[in-house]
């Protein structure tokens, strides 16, 4: 897992959550029709906005949190509470795509399901930061 450096890890996931941000914008805005997102459970408008809203709302802080661990803000967090939040998110994200695989809608099967995967590895890479070794300290042994 360690073979994606943190750099590369912390980009794609920026990336990716951006996408999904714009997508879900996109479904606010009328332009995809909410009938093929949330599993094609949504039942009128106003249940759509909830669900986008708090969905773009939970991938702003994914954002965030991202740009906490690449040390892109200045406001910093505790590392191991950023550590914790990222391995609560690769279950989050796990859970999402056994949630696509079941999907009524097939793009969410066929598009969601991959970033989904995707993602829940990079969140353990973004997790796994604070937890490699440390070297030891030299020790002087002349005195």
């Amino acid at each position: 897992m360690r073979k994606i450096s943190l750099k590369l890890a912390a980009i794609s996931l920026a990336v990716i959550v951006a996408v999904v941000i714009c997508f879900h914008l996109i479904v606010v805005s009328g332009i995809i029709p909410y009938t093929i997102v949330w599993g094609g459970r949504l039942e009128n408008r106003s249940q759509m906005l909830i669900f986008e809203g708090v969905s773009i709302a939970v991938n702003g802080f994914i954002l965030w949190l991202t740009a906490q661990r690449a040390n892109w803000l200045s406001a910093r967090l505790s590392p191991k509470l950023v550590s914790l939040l990222f391995w609560a998110l690769a279950i989050l994200f796990m859970l999402n795509t056994v949630g696509n695989l079941l999907a009524k809608a097939s793009l969410e099967t066929y598009l969601f399901t991959p970033l989904t995967f995707i993602s829940a590895l990079l969140c353990i890479r973004l997790a796994l930061k604070d937890q490699e070794r440390a070297k030891p300290l030299a020790t002087n042994t002349s005195r």
